[in-house]
């Protein structure tokens, strides 16, 4: 029997299902539509995607090494911390670790319409499905980021259980230890304090030019700032704006482990590599905090249990 549009339609109407799973189902069918839902339900598509309007802000990163040379990380996201704390979850999420350190993958549409590494009569998202059915609410594999290092290797730091995942890319021409424990404070540093890019000359200038309006418009209400010159206001200006460019910029920053509480993370970087004899440089980082810019519901849970009992 031919599946047309209409059909698909009526049941993703009914079942709140994919499109193309619904289309899966009516041919699975025959086109009946109560068989066609009795599949989705034992397929688990129709009650995964009754939870996709639930908001997924908790969950996991994990990080996946293939070599020295190349790591992937991904966040995972869950509707309850609950459920980020089950073993179940916290292995699928490692399978999809190792899924992404293997991909070649542009975006996260080419990775869900991937083959599953675990199961290759499914794509990564057939598996998404399936283990949102199993874990009773919604998934989301949200991001994934691959790093791989031509000229040095990659270091790795994964902060409060999962919370936070960074992956750090080194040039070195000397990889020993001493090294290697170096960018991997690194990483500890970037999870700390959120740098945004790793130099001042890899901020974009449309950046600069939004931070600098808004610390003119700042300096512009500071009493100590009334009748100065404009060549005084200026400089006022610019020297606000470079001190924040160093609160975002990683070379710029303080090394939170530094001794003498002055050390910058460059010196720190330059004393380990005159130290060691090598040529080391940070040349790129991703850092995934789980939830980060997600807007969560905030729910009374024990309202919401009365309400499921109908008290």
């Amino acid at each position: 029997m031919v599946v047309t549009a209409a059909m698909v339609k009526e049941l993703r109407e009914m079942t709140g299902a994919g499109m193309m799973d619904c289309k899966k189902a009516l041919s699975e069918t025959d086109g009946n539509m109560d068989e066609a839902v009795e599949y989705l339900r034992k397929h688990g598509q129709a009650k995964a995607e009754k939870k996709a309007g639930r908001i997924a802000a908790e969950g996991l990163c994990r990080i996946a090494c293939k070599d020295e040379k190349t790591a992937a990380v991904v966040e995972v996201n869950s509707e309850t911390d609950f459920v980020a704390k089950n073993e179940d979850f916290q292995k699928y999420v490692e399978a999809v670790a190792a899924q992404a350190v293997n991909s070649d993958a542009a975006d996260i549409d080419a990775f869900l319409a991937e083959t599953w590494a675990e199961d290759t009569s499914k794509t990564v998202k057939e598996a998404l499905v399936d283990k949102i059915a199993v874990i009773g609410e919604n998934l989301n594999i949200r991001r994934f980021a691959k790093v791989t290092a031509a000229d040095g290797f990659v270091a790795t730091y994964v902060h409060g259980g999962g919370r936070i995942g960074v992956i750090v890319e080194a040039a070195a021409d000397v990889v020993n230890d001493a090294v290697k424990e170096a960018m991997t404070n690194i990483a500890m540093q970037v999870a700390a304090l959120s740098p945004k890019y790793v130099a001042t000359s890899d901020v974009p200038e449309d950046y600069k030019a939004h931070e600098r309006e808004i610390v003119a418009a700042q300096v512009a209400q500071d009493p100590k700032m009334a009748g100065k010159p404009e060549k005084v206001i200026a400089g006022a200006v610019e020297g606000r704006l470079n001190k924040e460019l160093k609160e975002v910029c990683l070379l710029e920053q303080v090394y939170v482990r530094a001794e003498d509480g002055k050390q910058t993370v460059a010196q720190y970087i330059a004393q380990v590599g005159k130290e060691n004899g090598a040529n080391l440089s940070v040349k790129s980082f991703v850092r995934f905090e789980t939830g980060e810019g997600i807007e969560k519901k905030n729910e009374n849970f024990a309202e919401e249990v009365a309400k499921q009992m109908g008290m």
